[in-house]
């Protein structure tokens, strides 16, 4: 063990202050848990402020450091916090950086009657010490966290303890298989989870202040090309990981919606939570918005807690927790939403259940609509009384309110070794863009393998609000395939509007919502199964929600395609292992999209 680690060691194990940040003293704790592991945690007390304050804690993967002297110069959410007082906590979850013990992704809960630990007993102990032993705390915990904190935030509430009060979940993983972060609808998310893991999931040696992956020699390749020359998630263990991250191969190991991913889920494990609960959001989140809007969901049904809120702005993944919140990528939303977001409904919330104040309780869902941009506040979400609005896909590629009276067809080839790009810019770009959510499509109606339906000029607003419902029939000469649904908001061609970047929104295919399915779950998640060539079969899912008015003058577009690279693995159009698929197991389909009064290919929108 180096010197500084051994003296930060002990320092810790009496809990030493440290002056540091303006206005505030930084204490350290080893926090003992039930089975003995001890967890690094940091804890900021104001200075000069009397009387006593209500904690707000989060628990992380990502490092609750600085360590030892150094400290944090800013804290998280709204200036209000500090202003009123408020104690702020970090901790370093078992298994990483300062704290002891095994880590594990996404770490099961405990069984009914089963003995141990988990999250949420992790979470327990530590809220139990807190109140115990940091000085001029008020008995009240409030528990945060995006992302990945955010699942931390939680499950952490599950057999809730006394003293914690009030949690928010923002951007919470929750389904690694179904819709966030790793797969959606077992589609395996390709770049996003090679480029975390080559970092996050790397094994530490030891405790450690800093986390260092593995350096992977990229050759200055764009992504695209980078990812086309490893083949599979194996020719990249194979090429670059070399078996120095065991969660890769624990991923290959797990294709399908087994009981390892069940256990997994937060929403079906979101159960005896007894604080109230603010989860947020963002419509543009490309990580974790399923997650947002399931947690709520869980809490809705699970628990029937009446203090259950959900929050969901015009954000990307943790947009609305630093800056003003006016302006994503090309889009301006007339307004600062993430500065109105903390001051206005975070703070409020946590000083209402943490201090008691004055506030009331924020509206069951507080939703930014975007096209419009205004804030909306409804009794329930997605809201009440929506009617099904339906546009069924027809000849010459159109998009119509009527079932078609006619039978017919639209095809495409569906080559592997020329995947449909997700980006325009694909021959240059070397990581994932937040922007990809909302970019403009146009780059995509000149690949032969994306077809696009096309629906008339509205002469009206166009208001739709909660998931949108898929429902597509194919057929394939292949024995699986992606399906790629995209819904855009098309601007005028003739619109005068500028973008904050300067681009001209005149034609503009902006990105409002898009999925993808893999078509060998497509009657089951636990048990795919092959298709057979030539034979018509039914895509059906739902795309996470919106909340957009389509202008007087837009019109309404839908994009499919069977492949997203490299944001999304390659299927190989063979019903064999994509993970571990060999070269010559990648070969070219004919994907057909029928449309007609027997088999209707259709998107339905909620409208309000």
């Amino acid at each position: 063990m180096i010197p500084a680690l051994a003296c930060l060691l002990l320092r810790l194990a009496v809990a030493q202050p440290v002056q540091s940040t303006t206005g505030y003293t930084k204490i350290e704790y080893r926090v003992a848990m039930r089975d003995g592991v001890r967890l690094y945690t940091s804890v900021y007390v104001p200075k000069g402020k009397p009387g006593l304050h209500p904690i707000l804690l989060e628990r992380t993967p990502y490092s609750a450091g600085p360590y030892g002297t150094n400290a944090r110069s800013d804290f998280d959410g709204s200036l209000k916090f500090q202003q009123a007082g408020y104690i702020f906590a970090y901790q370093d979850v078992r298994g990483r950086y300062m704290s002891e013990g095994q880590w594990e992704n996404i770490r099961p809960p405990l069984k009914p009657g089963e003995s141990g630990t988990d999250e949420s007993t992790d979470t327990w102990d530590t809220v139990d010490f807190l109140v115990k032993h940091v000085p001029e705390n008020n008995g009240r915990v409030g528990l945060w966290g995006i992302s990945y904190p955010g699942f931390y935030a939680a499950i952490g509430a599950v057999h809730t303890h006394p003293a914690l009060k009030a949690i928010s979940p923002q951007a919470p993983c929750s389904d690694w298989w179904i819709g966030d972060d790793v797969h959606h609808y077992g589609a395996f998310f390709l770049q996003d989870n090679f480029d975390f893991s080559a970092w996050f999931d790397v094994p530490r040696s030891g405790l450690e202040t800093d986390h260092r992956g593995i350096d992977v020699d990229r050759d200055d390749l764009s992504a695209y090309d980078f990812y086309l020359n490893a083949g599979t998630s194996e020719g990249l263990n194979q090429l670059y990981a070399k078996g120095r991250i065991p969660y890769w191969e624990e991923l290959e190991d797990h294709p399908n919606y087994d009981d390892y991913w069940k256990a997994r889920s937060l929403p079906s494990n979101f159960k005896d939570v007894h604080c109230a609960v603010l989860t947020v959001g963002g419509w543009f989140d490309a990580e974790d918005m399923w997650g947002a809007l399931h947690v709520f969901q869980a809490g809705e049904t699970n628990n029937q807690v009446k203090e259950n809120y959900l929050v969901m702005g015009p954000w990307y993944h943790g947009m609305w927790a630093d800056g003003t919140g006016r302006v994503f990528n090309d889009l301006d939303f007339d307004a600062d939403t993430s500065a109105d977001f903390r001051d206005n409904i975070e703070f409020p919330f946590f000083d209402r259940y943490l201090r008691g104040g004055g506030e009331d309780a924020p509206a069951k869902a507080t939703v930014f609509e975007t096209g419009r941009n205004e804030w909306h506040r409804f009794a329930q979400w997605p809201p009440a009384n929506l009617r099904p609005f339906p546009l069924y896909l027809d000849s010459n590629q159109l998009l119509v309110t009527e079932p078609p009276s006619t039978q017919g067809d639209d095809s495409y080839v569906s080559d592997p070794a020329r995947p449909t790009p997700y980006l325009p810019e694909f021959a240059v770009s070397r990581e994932r863009p937040t922007s990809y959510m909302v970019a403009d499509q146009r780059f995509a109606e000149s690949r032969s393998d994306v077809i696009s339906y096309r629906g008339p000029v509205l002469d009206e607003d166009l208001q739709v609000a909660g998931p949108i419902d898929v429902d597509l029939w194919v057929r394939t000469t292949g024995t699986d395939g992606d399906f790629v649904v995209k819904v855009i908001d098309a601007w005028p061609k003739d619109s005068t509007a500028v973008s904050p970047k300067g681009v001209s929104m005149a034609g503009y295919e902006q990105l409002l919502r898009g999925d993808v399915f893999r078509g060998r779950f497509r009657n089951s998640f636990e048990h795919p199964e092959p298709f057979v060539p030539g034979q018509p079969a039914r895509i059906h899912f739902k795309m996470n929600d919106v909340y957009h008015t389509f202008l007087k003058g837009h019109r309404i577009f839908v994009q499919v395609q069977s492949s997203w690279f490299p944001l999304v693995d390659r299927n190989p159009n063979q019903f064999v292992d994509t993970y571990r698929a060999t070269p010559d197991q990648f070969v070219s389909a004919t994907v057909t999209i029928l449309h007609g009064p027997e088999q209707q290919s259709k998107i339905t929108f909620g409208k309000l």
